[in-house]
């Protein structure tokens, strides 16, 4: 077998006159489709397949660590400072980061500190809430358990850390490229019957029917798939930080509730719902940055990153009975969390339903005297932000419960068969040579050379691309370059036994 790309000889077709840009550029779409579905298939494979296994975490999470989540219920719930004391015996000296107090019969309150762990890991000890006996200490990822943050990882950044982020942003920026331009491609060629751009083949040769497949499956996944890119692209490290700039700037980050205690003797803060710092993060999923979720600016209270202050020991725990009584008292009712605030600041409550129809309302309390000092609705959140907030909930399957882990894994599972038929596409067309060998086969329509504008239209696009998605833009300018290294090959005339060899193989 040959070891490069086989290109048929000859000079170039040159686009037709009076063709139009367009016509001249599809068949560099369609090349560029080819050369990221040969390079970049790897990477969608690997995020799909961890994304596959990202929608079966849930159910792992309640498997592999139930003791931790789950309780018999003997009685009457223990008060919320009793849970939190015994836990914080657990962890002397240790500031409380978060609390979760148990959100329906036989769960557990979870407690969680600040052990200079890694960024966004705490530990986290599970308490039973009716006899207040601390059952499990874990080390968790954000909201996630071990196993699901392992998970979450995994499809991150391949548990190699920052480096590894990159393979999950080229895959994702990719992605929606690929989507496009298989659109493009489907929709505009040539058929016998235009069902046959929306419904696959059943007769024809194997190369055919394997097309027509591909290309049903990928015009009826498209919205999805870009979906899933667009979403998948606020968590990356370098795209990500570039979304939260671009929401920061045009004020369409997730507010929060002011936790600025009033001077003494002043009147509560009013309802400001100030923007909340847009390298904060929400909490775990998939493909993300350093943080525990996308630079979208969304946080439900202040970070907690050791300074919590006083919240240690029976402070804390007299405290988080106090700010969740003015919080339940207030109307925020269901699964809530808590959380400290910095020495001279608010703590906040905040609803953590993120199924729809979320509950997202948070509060501010006063932790020496119980009094709200700040309110935000999720109702009045800005419509940017509310978007942002669905979108990550569905990309991470939590916004619809099981019609949404299902809608992902069939998403997850289109892309595994896509990438696997273009690969098998590729193979089937070999150019054989003499002897039964057969060649690797270079990228489609490769005898029809791209109209100069129809370079520039892209070339430009892939300096745009690059300044808010500097994965794809590099590596888009690496396609073109290496399509014009391979149509600078495809000119040179071969010599006359290799003309011979190809010739016999490209017809």
């Amino acid at each position: 077998m040959s070891t490069g790309l086989t290109t048929r000889p000859g000079t170039p077709v040159p686009p037709p006159r009076g063709a139009g840009t367009f016509r001249g550029l599809k068949p560099l779409i369609t090349r560029i489709h080819f050369y990221a579905g040969l390079f970049v298939g790897p990477f969608l494979l690997v995020a799909a397949v961890t994304g596959l296994l990202y929608t079966l975490a849930p159910t792992l999470e309640r498997w592999v660590h139930a003791d931790a989540l789950q309780v018999p219920v003997t009685g009457p719930a223990a008060p919320l400072s009793e849970q939190v004391g015994a836990a914080v015996a657990t962890q002397p000296g240790l500031p409380v980061a978060e609390v979760r107090p148990s959100a329906e019969p036989g769960g557990t309150t979870r407690v969680s500190f600040d052990a200079g762990l890694p960024e966004s890991y705490h530990r986290t000890v599970f308490v039973d809430p009716y006899t207040a006996e601390p059952r499990t200490i874990l080390d968790t990822y954000a909201e996630w358990l071990p196993v699901r943050g392992v998970i979450d990882n995994l499809h991150r950044s391949l548990l190699l850390g920052p480096p590894g982020q990159v393979y999950s942003e080229l895959a994702a920026s990719w992605l929606a490229v690929l989507a496009v331009s298989g659109l493009v491609v489907q929709l505009t060629r040539r058929v016998r019957a235009r069902r046959e751009r929306l419904l696959p083949r059943t007769d024809g040769s194997s190369r055919a029917r394997l097309r027509s497949w591909h290309g049903a499956v990928g015009v009826w996944a498209s919205v999805g798939l870009l979906f899933l890119a667009t979403t998948g692209l606020t968590w990356s490290q370098f795209a990500g930080a570039n979304v939260g700039a671009l929401r920061s700037a045009l004020d369409w980050t997730t507010p929060s509730v002011a936790t600025a205690l009033p001077a003494a003797g002043g009147d509560a803060a009013p309802a400001t719902g100030g923007p909340a710092d847009p390298a904060t993060g929400d909490t775990a999923g998939p493909a993300t940055g350093d943080t525990a979720g996308p630079a979208t600016g969304d946080t439900a209270g202040p970070a907690t990153d050791g300074t919590a202050g006083p919240a240690t020991g029976d402070t804390a725990a007299g405290t988080a009975e106090r700010v969740l009584a003015a919080a339940r008292a207030d109307g925020l009712d269901g699964p809530v969390e808590i959380t400290p605030g910095d020495p001279g600041e608010a703590w906040t409550v905040a609803q953590t339903v993120r199924s729809w129809p979320s509950q997202q309302d948070s509060v501010a309390v006063d932790p020496a005297t119980g009094v709200i000092t700040d309110r935000l609705a999720f109702d009045d959140w800005p419509v940017a932000a509310k978007l942002a907030r669905w979108g990550i909930d569905a990309h991470m399957g939590l916004l619809f419960g099981t019609v949404n882990l299902v809608a992902l894994a069939a998403l997850a599972s289109a892309v595994i068969v896509l990438v696997v038929w273009g690969y098998r596409m590729w193979w089937l067309r070999r150019p054989p040579l003499p002897g039964g060998h057969r060649a690797v086969a270079g990228p489609p329509g490769s005898r029809q050379r791209p109209a100069p504008a129809a370079v520039g239209v892209v070339a430009l696009t892939a300096v745009l691309a690059g300044l808010v998605l500097p994965v794809l833009g590099v590596s888009l300018l690496a396609f073109l370059l290496l399509d014009a290294a391979l149509s600078g090959a495809r000119s040179r005339p071969p010599a006359p036994r290799a003309r011979r060899a190809e010739d016999a193989g490209t017809g």
